[in-house]
């Protein structure tokens, strides 16, 4: 049985910001929807991040990151209630259909999250 998470965000993480898409699948025929915005690297930042994605009721982050990056944000955002946090490596998850693409060379509508 495969596991969906209706309610997820993809982080790539970068040196001073973070991309983060937050996708939220769509009832019946209603399609998921879809926001991209970027977050600073400060603790402050990190934690208003964190807030958004309790607001929005995430249930399953994943983060990409290169070198120690990916640190500040995964210690912030690990022990969020009720939600999964994973931290992956980029070229494992680089072939997998309906994987985040890369978000500087796409339009944000275009963006997905998750399958």
């Amino acid at each position: 049985m495969d596991v969906v998470h209706r309610r997820c965000a993809g982080i790539d993480i970068s040196k001073r910001d973070a991309r983060v898409c937050v996708r939220i699948a769509g009832a019946g025929r209603r399609r998921a929807v879809e926001t991209v915005a970027t977050w600073g690297s400060m603790t402050g930042q990190i934690l208003a991040l964190r807030d958004h994605l309790v607001a929005e009721r995430v249930t399953c982050v994943v983060m990409e990151a290169a070198g120690d990056y990916w640190k500040p944000f995964y210690y912030l955002l690990e022990d969020m209630p009720g939600t999964e946090v994973m931290l992956v490596n980029a070229r494992h998850v680089k072939n997998l259909p309906g994987r985040k693409t890369d978000l500087l060379t796409e339009l944000p509508g275009a963006v997905s999250c998750a399958g």
